[in-house]
């Protein structure tokens, strides 16, 4: 069905603007993808603060040239959707794995990280790296680790002198009463 040129212009800005805002670009072919699987699929990409629109090949071609990122023609090819990355580029390569992995229905192609190109295998591996919150918690347990022993290290000097005072108490109320 032909889109008139005022559609195709909203789109062409529409590519550029989410490619510009975009950490990484994910490329996908999906078939046979029911629209109830879409919507699955959209709402986990939308937990993942990113964007997932079927484009279309040739406009999605020309915003990437606009946006001087260069890509394998080939993958450009069949019914494509792109992901698009506005946040944390793993959380959103883990969503897209993930679903490709239980549906045969998307097959991964290939993506943009800034201006490399990713293999499958390389978005895989982007998808097995912690989120920016799993990080973020590692991190505050390592500076906390050291605070935690230090005080650990004080509380424990702290009450090996009680039981010291302690036990010196009781022994000297030992020897009042045998007396």
């Amino acid at each position: 069905m032909a889109i008139s040129k005022a559609r195709k212009d909203e789109l062409l800005a529409q590519y550029s603007g989410l490619i510009n805002d975009s950490s990484a670009i994910f490329f996908a072919e999906y078939t046979g993808m029911g629209v109830k699987a879409m919507d699955d699929l959209r709402g986990k990409i939308y937990e993942a603060d990113g964007a997932f629109h079927v484009t279309k090949n040739t406009l999605l071609s020309l915003a990437l040239e606009n946006a001087d990122r260069e890509f394998p023609a080939e993958i450009l090819q069949g019914q494509l959707a792109t992901g698009f990355a506005l946040n944390e580029v793993p959380s959103l390569a883990k969503a897209l794995v993930d679903f490709a992995e239980k549906s045969d229905s998307l097959t991964l192609k290939g993506g943009l990280l800034g201006e490399r190109f990713l293999t499958v295998a390389e978005i895989e591996a982007l998808a097995k790296l912690p989120t920016l919150d799993q990080l973020r918690s590692q991190l505050m347990g390592l500076v906390n680790a050291p605070a935690r022993n230090i005080a650990s290290v004080v509380a424990s000097g702290v009450r090996q002198v009680v039981n010291v005072v302690d036990a010196y108490a009781k022994s000297e109320e030992g020897s009042a009463e045998a007396a």
